[in-house]
Formats: structure tokens, C-alpha cells, sequence
């Protein structure tokens, strides 16, 4: 069969796959490490480590498609046949919907119809949940006109590897580090900043490390290293897999709310927040330890211990940088009943409209003292409409529950504005998150997001409240939908960890998400003014929130001050640590750590991932 042929096969069986239930079964993590000796004296130059006493020249520009040294398809097969046939040319998600030899009715009619669906893309091995910085040169016609009726592979990577076995990215890492071209990480895609993407790169696909086994009695080194129930899960293990098989041993783990999202990815790597952050801090405060590939190919395990920094890093520091994560050991924790649910309301005015959400900010800070995660939105219009997604509160009654939210609710009684809605109460974490987190859609190109940590220390001075709500206000006044959390993961929430976490985090009491959006036709004109008012918002949100942060995974790709926002006083250390594990760069990803050296060369109308990566 010809390789064309094979990933035409693989793009069948992923299509297929994606109508698929989630409770599918899916084979582990195999874990053969590379063994060097085995390479033929042909494959060892392309294949083997890092060999210190071979110093490399500096690159100016990643080798790309097209270069003089660009990789011959001999030494793709070669890649391929190692990795057992794991090597997937991309073939752009949306082709089937254009004219050609890969054009299939039926196949672009499921695309369309589950475009939305991140199942869709993360069953994909190359698509992005953010299209719009893959730079949209594929997108189905009647998703958005962007493509102008072409398909192109744009910002894809050019090739991924389905990894099963720590060989594999073993095999990727080395072949992209001895041949000088672009290596990115895409576990399911949902980065807003679309970090697995990547013209002409190799993309190491974790999608499919789903191993989870439970450890009844984790033995942590030393005094002070955990001890008790753990999971240790592979990369690949996504939210509602974890929480399934922690809920059947009559426990919990620290996830975020997104079902689909991989949680020991990107997600726990970069922080993550969660329903449960206000009772147990970040995602990252609970990794008690990780087993990576590092940019030498290497294989390690990292601890609080043992390699140290690289847990430290890693526990928070952001994915796509240090290496390739393969399994993450997770602490887990007794379940418990939780109380929750949704509700809506608007006004006969703005006026009352904003009298009525005022109120509630007045609450931020018991409301997450009780442990409680607010998730609501809140949407433009002449009087705009709040909606609560859900008020979660974990091990709290559903009579505790109406009486922490009865005074604003009575606030808003006396505005004329009445919630009808009662608490509902749940046996455990799973039940309640199945209830209350729908999944979420995805595949949008058409807004441009920002987002801002507000910290606890806006809400104990009136004034500065007054201010901050204001600057908040405005962004929906101008047209932008927002996207909020109230929660409070702090130090002692998450148990006093040693990690990278950006400490921005353990003052919040708001994270919220602005997005400024456009038409699907909209010309670059109408896609610059928006952007730019996005950004103008952002700096009113910064200015009243001076030396507070902003969550990496979902914030602006273009974010002014990104190591600041996103690393605060950590940056320094992680960038030293990122220096000494990957001198040539091996890895890079737009605002990571170490990314400033950096950049895309491009020619759209945003930043995005359709262009040559080159040094700054």
C-alpha cells in the first residue's frame, strides 16, 4: 500500500471513529523505550539521541517544506517504519468538502454537521479546536467562506506521529532535532492559542495514551512526599475518562470542566483550574509525578524529588516546551455530594440589568470561601442577559446552597428580577458534572479573546471594586460576549505545593474571558477593528488589575507582557530550566516559555501558524 493510500485508510477509520461513543475501548500505552542499538547505521543520524560532543550550528529558521535540507521522503519512510507504520501525512480536516481526488459527499456532510463538536477534531490528528491560527485555509465552505474555495494544509504540521509506545516520540523527538524542522504536540486541540499547530511540522499525537491505573496507597519519598490514593493516567486521558474511573473507587481528581479536554496534557501542565479549585487549588498542585520525553529524546521520570526542576517546570509552567509529557501520576481524593444548578435572567433595563450583576460581585469572595465555582456569561445586547453555567458547589446541601445565595437573590428580588430555579443536589462530583458541563462547542474563526486573572485584593476596597466592575462592564457595553469564573484557588487550597503555577492564581477571585467577534465574510478591515477594540479592553482590564496575570490556555495569543501574565515572578527560573533542557530549541510553542526567541513568519491577517518559524 502507498503511503497516500495508508492515510487515506487512517483518515477513513478517524472519520468513522469520531461517530463513535466515548466509552469505546482504546489500547494502552505500550511502554518500550527507544534501544539506540537497534537503528540501522542508516536510521542512527536521523533517529538516535543527542550526541553532546557533535556541536550544531545555530538555526536561523526551522527547515521547511520546500528548503534544500528539507527531509526526502526516504527518510520519512524511514521515520515511518520505526514508529510501525505510526506516520500520518496530514490531509487537511475539512478536504473532503472540496474538488479533488479526495472530495466525498458523505464524508463532508458528517464534517459540517459536527464541525462544532470537538470530538470531530480531537479524533483528528492534526486539527485545531481554534482555526482560526491554523490561518483557515481549509475550512468547509459552509462553515466559513474564509478558504476562498481552496484547500490547502496552511498551519497544519505536515506530519503527525500517533504515538503508542515511548518509542515513538522518542523516534519524532530525535528526527526532528538531528533534521532541524519544527516539532509541535497536540494531544486533543484545545488550546485557544493553537499551540499544536504548525506549517511544516512534525506533530507528536498523544491522543490515544489513555492507560489509567489506579494506585490504592501511593508512597511519596521522604517526610513530606504524599501518601495515598493516586491515578496514574497517559497524556491522552481526557476529563470525563478520569473522573469516570476515579467515581467508580468512590473518589475524585482535580480536572477542569470541559469534557473532551485532556486533562493531564496542556491542561494540568499550564495550571488548570476547576470545578473544584475554591476546595482543592489548581489541577497542577496534585501531580506527585510525570514521565516525559525530553528534547535529547531521553526518557525520565520527574518528582518533587527526582529531577526536580523538570516537575517543577512541568507542575504549571505550560506544555510544548520542556517535552513531550507521556503519563502524569495524579493524587485523588474522598467524593462527595454536590449542589448545583443553572439559571438565567435579563431586565426590563440596563440600569436594573447591571444593578442586579453588581450585586453578585459583591458575593466573590464568600461565595468561593464556601468552596463554590461560579461559571456564567454574560451577553451583549440593548439590555444584556447573565447566564449561570452552573453555580457549583461542592459537599454543600442544597439548603446550605440557597442560603449562601438567598441574600443576592433577594438583592435581586427587590430589582424586580426573580430566580425561580432551585438547587439541585447530586450523590457525587460525577453526577453533578455530568448534569451541569455540557460539552462545549468549538471550531470558531471568527473572535478574538483575551482574558484577565482579577485578584481578591480589587474586592477588599470599594473604590478599586467600583473600578474594576466598570472596566468589566464596559467590555460588554462595547459588544464583547464574556465568559467568567468565580473561584478562589489558592495556596492553601491546593495544599501549600511547590510549583510553577503562575502565583497570579492564588490571589484570584475572577477569571474571565472577553471576545470580541466578527462576520464569517468579514474582510481584514472589520477583523482588525475588532481586534483592536479587543485589545483596547484588555489594557482597560490590565490597568485595573496592575501586576495580576492571565491564564495561558485560555487568553490572547498576542497578549502584550505574556510572561508576565501568564508566569509572574516564576518566568525567570522557567526560562533558565527550559534553557538547560532544550539549548537548540527543539520545541517551541507562541507563548511558552522561552517562545520570545521566536517567531512565525507569516502573511495573514492575524498572527497565526501558517508561516516559517525563524528566530527574532
Amino acid at each position: 500500500m502507498s503511503f497516500l493510500a495508508s492515510v487515506t485508510v487512517f483518515f477513513q477509520i478517524v472519520y468513522l471513529a469520531s461517530a463513535l461513543s466515548q466509552s469505546s475501548t482504546i489500547l494502552p500505552l505500550q511502554p518500550q523505550e527507544l534501544d539506540p542499538t537497534t537503528l540501522t547505521p542508516e536510521e542512527a543520524p536521523l533517529l538516535n539521541f543527542t550526541n553532546s560532543s557533535l556541536p550544531r550550528k545555530a538555526q536561523k529558521c526551522k527547515v521547511f517544506p520546500g528548503d534544500p535540507t528539507w527531509p526526502s521522503d526516504h527518510k520519512w519512510d524511514l521515520l515511518n517504519k520505526t514508529t510501525n507504520g505510526a506516520l500520518i501525512k496530514t490531509i487537511p480536516i475539512g478536504a473532503p468538502c472540496f474538488p479533488g481526488p479526495l472530495y466525498d459527499a458523505d464524508k463532508c456532510n458528517h464534517i459540517e454537521s459536527q464541525w462544532r463538536n470537538s470530538t470531530l477534531h480531537m479524533s483528528d490528528p492534526t486539527s485545531m479546536m481554534s482555526p482560526l491560527f491554523q490561518g483557515r485555509t481549509c475550512q468547509p465552505p459552509t462553515i466559513s467562506p474564509a478558504s476562498n474555495g481552496t484547500c490547502t494544509i496552511g498551519g497544519f504540521p505536515a506530519y503527525a506521529i500517533n504515538a503508542s509506545r515511548i518509542a515513538d516520540i522518542q523516534l519524532g523527538v530525535n528526527f526532528a532535532r538531528n533534521t532541524g524542522i519544527r516539532l509541535v504536540v497536540k494531544n486533543t486541540g484545545h488550546d485557544f492559542s493553537g499551540k499544536s499547530g504548525g506549517a511544516g511540522a512534525l506533530s507528536i499525537w498523544t491522543h490515544y495514551l489513555k492507560d489509567v491505573e489506579y494506585i490504592p496507597e501511593f508512597k511519596g519519598e521522604g517526610e513530606k512526599g504524599y501518601k495515598g490514593p493516586a491515578f496514574k493516567c497517559g497524556t491522552g486521558v481526557q476529563a470525563w475518562e478520569i473522573y469516570e474511573a476515579a467515581s467508580r473507587k468512590g473518589l475524585v481528581v482535580v480536572g477542569g470542566e470541559g469534557r473532551t479536554v485532556g486533562v493531564m496534557g496542556g491542561y494540568i501542565l499550564g495550571g488548570g483550574h476547576s470545578p473544584l479549585s475554591s476546595i482543592h487549588g489548581m489541577g497542577a498542585d496534585h501531580i506527585v509525578s510525570l514521565s516525559v520525553v525530553l528534547p535529547s529524546g531521553r526518557y525520565i521520570t520527574a518528582t518533587p524529588t527526582q529531577n526536580h526542576d523538570i516537575y517543577w517546570a512541568l507542575s504549571g509552567g505550560g506544555g510544548s516546551t520542556f517535552g513531550v509529557v507521556t503519563s502524569v501520576t495524579v493524587k485523588a481524593y474522598p467524593d462527595f455530594p454536590v449542589s448545583a444548578f443553572s439559571f438565567s435572567f435579563s431586565a426590563t433595563t440596563p440600569t436594573v440589568f447591571w444593578a442586579g450583576v453588581r450585586a453578585f460581585f459583591n458575593y466573590f469572595i464568600p461565595f468561593s470561601a464556601a468552596g463554590t465555582y461560579s461559571y456564567f456569561k454574560v451577553y451583549p445586547g440593548p439590555v444584556p442577559t447573565f447566564s449561570m453555567l452552573p453555580f457549583f458547589a461542592p459537599n454543600l446541601s442544597t439548603t446550605q446552597t440557597q442560603t449562601l445565595l438567598q441574600p443576592w437573590f433577594e438583592e435581586l428580588a427587590s430589582l424586580g428580577i426573580s430566580i425561580t430555579t432551585k438547587p439541585v443536589k447530586y450523590p457525587n462530583y460525577l453526577s453533578a458534572w455530568q448534569a451541569s458541563f455540557p460539552q462545549e462547542n468549538v471550531g470558531s474563526d471568527t473572535g478574538a479573546v483575551g482574558s484577565r486573572l482579577f485578584p481578591r485584593s480589587n474586592w477588599l476596597n470599594e473604590t478599586l471594586l467600583n473600578a474594576t466592575f466598570a472596566a468589566w462592564k464596559e467590555s460588554v457595553d462595547a459588544g464583547l460576549f464574556t465568559i467568567n469564573f468565580n473561584f478562589a484557588p489558592t495556596l492553601a487550597a491546593g495544599g501549600f505545593p511547590d510549583n510553577s503555577v503562575n502565583p497570579a492564581w492564588r490571589e484570584t477571585v475572577m477569571h474571565s474571558i472577553q471576545i470580541a467577534s466578527w462576520a464569517g465574510d468579514a474582510d481584514y478591515a472589520t477583523i482588525k477593528k475588532q481586534r483592536d477594540l479587543m485589545t483596547e479592553r484588555q489594557k482597560a482590564w490590565i490597568e485595573v488589575s496592575p501586576g495580576a496575570g492571565a491564564y495561558l490556555g485560555e487568553s490572547d495569543r498576542e497578549e502584550v507582557g505574556f510572561r508576565e501574565s501568564f508566569y509572574g515572578g516564576n518566568y525567570g527560573r522557567l526560562v533558565g530550566i527550559k534553557r538547560d533542557v532544550d539549548p537548540e530549541d527543539v520545541f517551541w510553542a507562541k507563548t511558552a516559555v522561552g517562545s520570545e526567541q521566536w517567531r512565525v513568519i507569516g502573511n495573514g491577517p492575524v498572527d497565526d501558524e501558517n508561516g516559517k518559524l525563524c528566530r527574532v
